[in-house]
C-alpha cells in the first residue's frame, strides 16, 4: 500500500482494525478523546481514510493497548514522542515503560497466586474424590494460607 511520493495508502477503518488488532468501536473512540487526531474522509463514501503516519500511529498504539497500558500512559507516550525535549523525553519514556513492566510484574504475581490457589483446591478435590481424608486434611490449611494471598 505505498503511493507515488512513498507514503502509506489510506486504508480504511475495518483495514485499520486488522493492522492494529484494534476493534473499528475503539478507533473511533480513540479519535473521539484525541488519542488520535481527526481522521480525513474519503470525499465520496464519507468513510475513513487513515494515511501512513496514522497507520503508524494507531499500530503502536494497538501494542501498546495490548500490554495492558492505560489510556493516560498512551497519551503520555504519544506527548513523549511527538515532543521536543531531546533526552528529557527519552528519560520519561523509560520510567513510563519501567513503571508499565512493574505493573506487568505485579499482575504476574497476583496470577500466580491464583493459580496456586485453583491448583490447591484442584488437589483438595482430588484427595475427597479418593476418600483420601489424610490428605485432605493436609491440603485444607494451604487453602487457606493461598485464600488470604486471593484478597
Amino acid at each position: 500500500m505505498t503511493t507515488t511520493d512513498g507514503d502509506t495508502a489510506s486504508v480504511s477503518i475495518q483495514d485499520m482494525s486488522k493492522i492494529s488488532g484494534l476493534s473499528e468501536a475503539t478507533l473511533r473512540y480513540y479519535e473521539k478523546i484525541g488519542l488520535i487526531g481527526p481522521v480525513p474522509r474519503d470525499e465520496s463514501s464519507g468513510h475513513r481514510r487513515y494515511g501512513g503516519h496514522a497507520v503508524e500511529r494507531i499500530e503502536a498504539l494497538g501494542c501498546l493497548r495490548a500490554t495492558g497500558m492505560s489510556v493516560q500512559d498512551m497519551r503520555d507516550y504519544l506527548r513523549f514522542l511527538d515532543g521536543d525535549g531531546g533526552d528529557g523525553n527519552a528519560t520519561r519514556m523509560r520510567e513510563l515503560f519501567e513503571r508499565n513492566v512493574s505493573r506487568i510484574q505485579e499482575e504476574i504475581e497476583r496470577m500466580h497466586v491464583r493459580r496456586r490457589y485453583l491448583e490447591l483446591k484442584a488437589q483438595l478435590w482430588s484427595a475427597r474424590e479418593r476418600g483420601d481424608a489424610e490428605g485432605e486434611n493436609r491440603i485444607v490449611p494451604e487453602v487457606a494460607r493461598a485464600r488470604e494471598g486471593l484478597r
